[in-house]
């Protein structure tokens, strides 16, 4: 069943889907009066809704239940943050697509040392294309929410919250063979709930980037044995919570 963001809070009485979900509904999928659909507001609440009319301009749809009893268990239980630096080609698009799907609250881009892309005059169409492909991958996936999609020009201009645990994915880390440090992370995460990540792109952090992170309490640590691609290295990290969180606790 196809289901929908609402940038509202969900009414008892019948009301217009917007433009962009009702085109895709109605014309994509070719939706009538009668189709189910899912609905998730603005608070994160799930329903059961149905298109009740059709006219040339509108799509009425009503709501016919709460469903959010049953989708408890479709967020990670850990806020997993990315900061990653910016990659090349349709990387980005690629990394925020499958970490949407692997359950990522907040993806962070931001240019790094040895950055070789630069978004510059982009930056707001290439934040408003990633939204989109978020919204797509959420919906897709059955969340509950759709990731943030940020930008920041220099690594140190990025928030952090407090309460999170800070981990830099670290390739020499991987290469000297440390594989106890990435699990410590996540455990240490599942009583904070927040996990904050730093990846670099090709060619990774400079060391004075490290020494920066460290000095601000992020700790460096390989994810695995093998040297990972910057775009194959935050889904791992991301699988990797997972199965720590949903499969091995549950």
């Amino acid at each position: 069943m196809q289901r929908y963001f609402l940038n509202q809070t969900a009414q008892s009485e019948p009301f217009p889907l917007d433009e962009k979900n009702r085109h895709h509904l109605m014309t994509v999928l070719r939706g009538q009066v009668g189709t189910k659909l899912e609905l998730v507001d603005n608070q994160q609440h799930l329903y059961l809704a149905e298109v009740v009319e059709v006219t040339p301009t509108n799509t009425m749809v009503k709501i016919k239940k709460s469903l959010s009893s049953d989708a408890t268990q479709l967020e990670l239980p850990i806020a997993v943050t990315l900061i990653l630096g910016l990659a090349k080609g349709d990387k980005p698009e690629l990394v925020v697509q499958k970490a949407t799907e692997l359950g990522v609250q907040r993806l962070i881009f931001t240019e790094t040392q040895w950055s070789v892309v630069h978004w510059g005059s982009k930056v707001e169409r290439k934040l408003v294309r990633l939204h989109k492909i978020a919204e797509g991958a959420a919906e897709q996936s059955h969340r509950l929410v759709v990731p943030t999609v940020e930008y920041y020009a220099n690594l140190k201009q990025v928030p952090v919250d407090d309460q999170a645990v800070r981990m830099v994915a670290w390739e020499e880390s991987a290469k000297q063979g440390e594989k106890r440090q990435f699990v410590q992370m996540i455990e240490a995460s599942i009583s904070s709930g927040q996990l904050t990540a730093v990846i670099g792109p090709e060619g990774g952090l400079s060391g004075e980037e490290l020494a920066w992170l460290q000095e601000n309490g992020f700790t460096a640590a390989g994810l695995g044995p093998r040297i990972l691609r910057a775009e194959t290295a935050p889904l791992y990290l991301l699988s990797a919570v997972s199965y720590a969180t949903e499969l091995l606790m549950n």
